[in-house]
């Protein structure tokens, strides 16, 4: 709501209103939004093929990468939070010009293959819901998603994209309505049950892309993620 239909509304709407935006969740900032964001399409895709082709028996990458992960989580917001800086900005300054190209040409290719694979897990979702052909609806993704992002500002749609984090309490919804056999589950979770073959070597390497620390790390060159470095 703008400062102009905020003054326009009755004194019982704009008491309303500020009390909202006083509330401590309408002070969540980009920071939310960009960790709902990493569970995306292709994520999404990767897990699932995983555990139709596998079940629970790539479980046990979890508790293996999970520290790796959380390590660069934290060391990535330290070194943002003592230094006022993203990541982008100290290696540029630690290091000599050559890095910071290499790791920004890397991020670069990453996050294009990564985005493509975005486009291509939505195109094929919304084919199977809508029955219209996955390359056609991927491009019409594409095509609203560059439309959106040059036209639309982003504090204009920020707090759509806030509410929209909500979906994933849907994950939580599933665990109160599939049967889940936590006993095999933590089995699967604690003793590895891998098989040497060039196929789950696949698998286990998308999987681990998804979440690794390499990737965690590139993703932060862009410093403090959203306008304004709100993180």
């Amino acid at each position: 709501m703008d400062q102009a239909t905020l003054d326009a509304a009755p004194p019982e709407m704009r008491t309303r209103w500020q009390r909202v935006k006083s509330h401590p969740l309408a002070r969540v900032g980009p920071g939310l939004i960009t960790g709902a964001a990493d569970d995306d399409p292709s994520g999404i895709a990767t897990y699932s093929q995983a555990g139709a082709q596998f079940g629970l028996d790539m479980l046990w990458t979890m508790p293996l990468a999970y520290p790796l992960m959380s390590a660069i989580q934290c060391m990535c917001a330290f070194i943002g939070r003592t230094t006022g800086k993203g990541l982008a900005a100290n290696i540029k300054t630690a290091f000599p010009p050559s890095v910071l190209r290499g790791v920004v040409v890397g991020l670069l290719v990453a996050n294009t293959l990564n985005i493509a694979a975005d486009l291509a897990a939505m195109g094929e979702a919304a084919a199977l819901v809508t029955g219209v052909d996955r390359h056609a609806m991927t491009t019409l993704f594409v095509v609203a998603t560059l439309l959106l992002q040059i036209f639309v500002p982003y504090h204009r749609y920020v707090f759509f994209l806030k509410w929209l984090t909500l979906s994933l309490l849907a994950y939580v919804a599933v665990l109160f309505v599939v049967h889940v056999p936590w006993g095999q589950v933590a089995l699967h979770l604690f003793v590895p049950r891998f098989k040497a073959d060039a196929t789950a070597a696949a698998v286990v390497v998308a999987i681990r892309y998804d979440h690794q620390p390499l990737s965690v790390l590139l993703a932060g060159l862009g410093g403090n993620r959203g306008p304004g470095g709100a993180g």
